[in-house]
């Protein structure tokens, strides 16, 4: 069955269908990931988007459900140039294609996703609309051409905290890192992947879920250990009520706090700072980030369209890694407080697993404050 991917400039690339048939609105972007489909399409930060997979075969090793970050897709639609429908692999319960028609995913196959990706590079991120089911292509539709342009991915946190991490439980061991005490840890649940809670429940961590509408006594009551600021998807500027709670938290200024992607996003605006949008972002497995003390690289997985402006952090906020490609925030750590975040993702499942570290150097901070 032949498909059609309809950016909001009008060009057009026609493929193949696959998933389920009809019709889908998103912002295409990107990503480089070479593994990790699996934990893409169950990210929550990716709602709203259709996402173009740049490595050209995707669904080799299947679909493993102990892979998911959370229990269903997210993506408003997905673009590979070609899926694999014989995937080989001892955990592989079935094939890619069946598990996106299960979850009412619309996708295309069968289009120079090299083209589309340096067309998204050059011109930025766009709308676009993934069209199957249909005996020709409908973009001379006027209507539909507006529906595209006007599309905006709005409240994203709000529709994806539901998602409880703790509906989809770690297997994984329970280390002896924190034996001296089971560190009560709350996890703001912004759109969580699960793996974020996995990494705290193997170091011994005890891990409460909170949804994205808690506020700050909510959390404070709690009498936790420490406080995870989670990933999510959209605009950060747009949660204010969200940055509001987080500032009376900052206020108090006795919880140790870590941010991740959209958790330091909201953090560092909680904190006086500005977030813009990229022109691309950044999505995949191999963005390279620089530590600003040691000078040590390393790679890692990110998964963002905002970013931190570099010009508007206070006195009081340190950048602790920037991004080598383009020279962006990476990290903070604030003076102040006992707080620190990172844009990129340290629990990064399909990996690399270079700064996983700072799940450490988080539980570091924890015990201090309790001494």
């Amino acid at each position: 069955m032949k498909a059609w991917l309809i950016l909001a400039d009008g060009t057009i690339f026609e493929g193949s269908s696959i998933g389920a048939c009809g019709s889908t609105i998103g912002e295409t972007v990107f990503t480089t990931g070479m593994t990790g489909y699996l934990e893409t399409l169950t990210d929550p930060s990716y709602y709203g988007q259709i996402v173009t997979q740049t490595f050209p075969l995707i669904g080799n090793y299947g679909v493993i459900p102990e892979d998911f970050e959370s229990k269903k897709c997210w993506v408003s639609g997905y673009v590979v140039r070609e899926i694999c429908e014989n995937p080989s692999n001892f955990r592989a319960l079935g094939k890619l294609d069946e598990y996106l028609k299960a979850q009412g995913i619309i996708g295309i196959c069968g289009i120079d996703t090299r083209a589309l990706t340096k067309k998204l590079r050059q011109s930025g991120v766009m709308n676009g609309m993934i069209v199957s089911g249909k005996e020709k292509c409908p973009a001379t539709d006027e209507k539909l051409i507006k529906s595209i342009k006007e599309y905006e991915i709005s409240d994203a946190v709000k529709k994806v905290s539901s998602f409880n991490p703790a509906d989809n439980p770690s297997d994984l061991p329970v280390s002896e890192t924190c034996n001296e005490k089971n560190l009560k840890i709350i996890l703001w649940d912004f759109g969580a992947k699960a793996n974020i809670q996995r990494e705290l429940e193997k170091r011994g961590c005890k891990v409460t879920v909170l949804p994205s509408s808690a506020k700050a006594e909510d959390i404070l009551s709690q009498k936790a250990d420490g406080l995870m600021l989670s990933n999510g998807p959209g605009d950060p500027a747009e949660n204010t009520a969200i940055i509001s709670e987080i500032k009376k938290i900052c206020d108090y200024g006795k919880l140790p706090v870590f941010g991740i992607c959209l958790g330091h996003q909201m953090l560092s605006l909680a904190r006086g700072c500005k977030t813009c949008k990229l022109k691309f972002g950044h999505r995949g497995g191999n963005h390279p980030v620089k530590d600003t003390e040691s000078g040590r690289i390393y790679i890692t997985s990110q998964n963002h369209g905002y970013a931190v402006e570099n010009t508007s952090l206070p006195p009081y906020a340190k950048m602790t890694f920037f991004n080598v490609n383009d020279g962006t925030v990476e990290g903070i750590k604030y003076t102040d407080i006992p707080a620190f975040s990172v844009q990129f993702h340290p629990e990064a499942c399909g990996g690399p697993h270079d700064t996983n570290f700072l799940f450490d150097a988080f539980l570091d901070e924890v015990k201090n404050a309790i001494k």
